[in-house]
C-alpha cells in the first residue's frame, strides 16, 4: 500500500509538471511570436518555466514522509520526461553536457521543494 502510494505521488507530480512545462512552453512560444522576442532569451526563460514545472508538481503531489527523495524523483523525472517529449516533438534528440546539468538541476529543484513539501504539510 504504501509503495503505491509514493508512486501515485511521484507519477502525479511528474504529470502535473509536464502539463505546467507544455502550457509555460505554448505561451512562451506564443510570446515569443506575437512580440518577436530575441533568440537570446530562449535558454533562461526555458529554464525558468522547467523551475516552475518541478516546484509545481512536487508541491502539488508530494506528502511526508521522504519528500527529499520522493521531490528528487519528481524532479528528475520530470525534466528527462520534459526533454524526450519536446525532442521527439522537435525531432532533435541530442544528448551532451548540458542534458546531464538540466537533470541534476531538475534532481536539486525537487530535492529543495520535496524538503519543504514534508516540512510543511501533514502524511496524507
Amino acid at each position: 500500500m504504501l509503495f503505491k502510494q509514493n508512486l501515485f505521488e511521484i507519477l502525479k507530480g511528474v504529470v502535473i509538471s509536464i502539463i505546467v512545462s507544455l502550457v509555460g512552453i505554448l505561451i512562451f512560444a506564443y510570446l515569443i511570436k506575437a512580440f518577436s522576442l530575441s533568440s537570446s532569451v530562449i535558454k533562461p526563460v526555458n529554464q525558468v518555466i522547467k523551475v516552475v514545472a518541478v516546484t509545481v508538481g512536487v508541491l502539488f503531489s508530494i506528502r511526508a514522509p521522504k519528500g527529499l527523495i520522493k521531490g528528487g524523483i519528481v524532479g528528475l523525472a520530470s525534466v528527462a520526461s520534459q526533454y524526450l517529449i519536446f525532442g521527439i516533438i522537435a525531432k532533435s534528440l541530442t544528448f551532451g553536457f548540458s542534458k546531464v546539468l538540466d537533470l541534476i538541476f531538475g534532481l536539486i529543484m525537487g530535492i529543495i521543494v520535496g524538503v519543504i513539501c514534508s516540512n510543511f504539510k501533514k502524511p496524507a
